[in-house]
């Protein structure tokens, strides 16, 4: 019967491994599932005086194929690859809203720029007015629409971390199910392997919204944290998370993700603090990218615009009047804070444009100090760059009676109330100056004759000048034209050593030098002749409007050709054309864009790789699989002989005892 015991034991142990197998090559397709093997130990031999004879072979356990180590190490990489991914697919979603060809924000500032070249040539033309009105009217719609778009993504984004929250919540509970199961299970001593397989791969699907950190406890269950120390499974139980506006700048649009477990306070979470997966891609995305977008779309309109409201004011319309506004835009952005006393609806900080063509794209914060305003700082947000309200060159200002202050840092000018400068050291405030620019500029003027083409000032070369003097561009730079009835003559003399001097009715100055080609500013126009004078030459500089000129401003093209000129002005960062300004955003965007591509390639392979190494663990190879089939088939086999040869020689007893 020994022997027969053996070869039943051998039999039942050979089967588990068969079944085993089986079940590993049925789930060769199954997602986290681990390859399994059965653990054989020899049952314990009996002492029969001559020695300890072998009893046969039992099922210890069934192991699970798994590395810990592997396992932490992928889902670290994937939720750093599911966030490089998110956030490089949102870029590349939001570079369509800054590509060119004809249909893009830079076309239509070229378009525009090119119908006052044909209204120079015909400043009279209702028709050639009539264009660039539509051209404006176009700039300003597309603004609109381009920041539509980035409006749209910013929903769409916000709609998709919701959605990953409720997926991690949902996920979470199923781990908080999992770990109970477990527990009981490993209670009676095994491993309940596909459960573990079952929660390993729910962590998975967790990690790849929103990285977690795993401990696992004595009793087999495994508590996850989120945000470095909040625990978003703790055995049997889940917290919640959830995505809301930031609580520092109430009113900026920043996101935030929050946690908080059942009846507890809402724990807030940054976007550095979630580490990765989708949400902390999407975070970042919102949070930054987008916020960077805004900025760059909201400067091009308010320098733009700005700068064809300023030069159209210069100019006269066809009644003769001054020009007005040719676009709508915001004067000046409230700040965000969470000072106490601070009023959103009456703000006790803004910000207002003083030069646009010192604008930088980005965000500002003022961080306030111990001993304000000396120590508090202002920072610009895109680079870090870090100021002090006690520089001089920001010309701070403050009312002793009223309380308010002033400073001018690029081009904007910030102003806080009482309240506002009231902050105690370390609280803030955030201004986004340039926001919704893109999104409320409009066209303002839809009358041709009300198009400002004509140049308030007018010059005639002395038909009596013995020199080559020559006009080669008179136009308005300010306010300042000369009044009705008091023209400007500029009277030129040349004097032994041939060095050219000019004078002109109402210099306090002397004689000035003069050079051909280089403009001469007087109060608030500018004249730039060639050629070179004679002792005695003289040009006459008067108002458009003078009655002996008659209505011949309404032909003068001079403010058209102005407007002309600032297609080549250096507007945008100090060296980047009006018409160029577009083209520079672009590349700021493609290069964000791809340098995030680039992120997303290199998370992904090392993700890929480290995934690799899990499965070569823990993943099934049929190879093998088929190879241990065949191995403990045969064992079978041969142990169902064993049974054959005991109950043959059991037969083979009874045989000799019954004669």
């Amino acid at each position: 019967m020994s022997l027969m015991n053996v070869g039943v034991s051998a039999l039942t142990a050979n089967q588990a491994a068969l079944q085993t197998i089986g079940h590993n090559i049925a789930n060769v397709n199954t997602k986290g599932y681990s390859r399994q093997t059965v653990a054989l130990e020899t049952v314990a031999g009996q002492n029969r005086g001559s020695g300890y004879i072998g009893n046969g072979v039992s099922v210890a356990t069934v192991m699970r194929n798994y590395s810990d180590l592997l396992n932490k190490q992928s889902n670290a990489a994937n939720a750093a690859s599911a966030a490089d991914a998110a956030r490089s697919q949102s870029l590349t979603q939001m570079q369509d809203v800054f590509s060119g060809g004809d249909s893009s924000l830079g076309s239509a500032v070229s378009n525009m720029m090119n119908a006052f070249a044909d209204l120079q040539t015909s400043p009279s033309d209702a028709s050639a007015r009539n264009v660039v009105l539509a051209r404006m009217s176009e700039l300003a719609s597309r603004f609109r629409s381009s920041s539509a778009a980035l409006e749209e993504q910013d929903y769409t984004t916000k709609l998709q971390i919701t959605n990953d929250v409720t997926q991690v919540n949902s996920l979470a509970v199923q781990v908080a199910t999992f770990n109970t199961q477990i527990s009981r299970a490993i209670a009676s001593g095994h491993s309940p392997n596909d459960l573990l397989d079952q929660r390993d791969q729910v962590i998975r699907e967790i990690n790849q919204y929103v990285k977690t950190t795993q401990v696992e406890a004595d009793d087999g269950s495994l508590n996850l944290f989120v945000g470095g120390s909040q625990p978003l499974v703790l055995g049997s139980t889940s917290g919640q998370l959830s995505v809301s506006e930031a609580t520092d700048y109430p009113g900026s649009g920043k996101l935030a993700l929050y946690f908080s477990q059942p009846g507890g306070e809402k724990v807030e979470l940054s976007a550095s603090m979630v580490a990765g997966g989708e949400v902390a891609g999407l975070l970042k995305f919102n949070n930054e990218d987008l916020a960077e977008a805004r900025n760059l779309m909201g400067r091009m309109a308010l320098a733009i615009g700005t700068e064809l409201n300023k030069q159209n004011k210069l100019g006269l319309t066809l009644s003769g009047e001054h020009g007005s506004d040719l676009f709508y835009l915001p004067t000046s952005m409230p700040g965000y804070s969470n000072i106490p006393g601070y009023d959103l609806g009456a703000p006790s900080a803004s910000v207002s444009f003083s030069d646009t063509r010192a604008l930088v794209a980005s965000d500002y914060k003022i961080i306030f100090g111990a001993n304000h305003p000396a120590d508090t700082k202002i920072v610009r947000l895109s680079d870090g760059k870090t100021r002090t309200l006690g520089d001089p060159t920001l010309n701070y200002n403050l009312d002793a009676t009223t309380g308010a202050s002033t400073f001018t840092v690029d081009g904007l000018t910030f102003s806080l109330n009482a309240t506002a400068n009231s902050g105690a050291e370390g609280q803030s405030i955030l201004f986004k100056p340039f926001s919704s620019a893109a999104s409320d500029i409009k066209a303002l003027v839809y009358t041709p004759a009300d198009l400002a083409v004509a140049n308030p000032v007018s010059a005639a070369i002395n038909q009596d000048n013995k020199g080559t003097l020559q006009l080669s561009q008179l136009k308005a730079v300010g306010a300042g034209v000369p009044a009705l009835g008091t023209p400007v003559t500029l009277t030129f003399s040349v004097d032994a050593a041939g060095n050219i001097t000019y004078d002109y009715n109402g210099n306090t100055n002397g004689p000035l030098p003069f050079q051909s080609g280089k403009p001469i500013t007087i109060d608030g126009w500018q004249i730039t002749l060639s050629g070179t004078p004679k002792t005695g030459d003289k040009v006459e500089v008067s108002n458009s409007l003078e009655p002996a000129l008659g209505d011949s401003y309404k032909r003068n093209a001079g403010n058209a050709t102005a407007f002309l000129d600032l297609r080549d002005a250096k507007i945008f960062d100090g060296g980047t054309a009006l018409t160029d300004g577009f083209s520079s955003a672009m590349a700021l965007v493609g290069t964000r864009t791809q340098s995030a591509q680039y992120a997303a390639e290199l998370s992904a392979s090392v993700a890929a790789s480290l995934e690799g190494d899990r499965t070569t663990v823990s993943g099934v190879n049929l190879d093998e699989e088929a190879a241990r089939l065949m191995q403990f088939q045969q064992a079978y086999q041969a142990s169902a002989k064993v049974i054959q040869t005991a109950q043959s020689l059991f037969d083979s007893v009874l045989n000799a005892v019954n004669r």
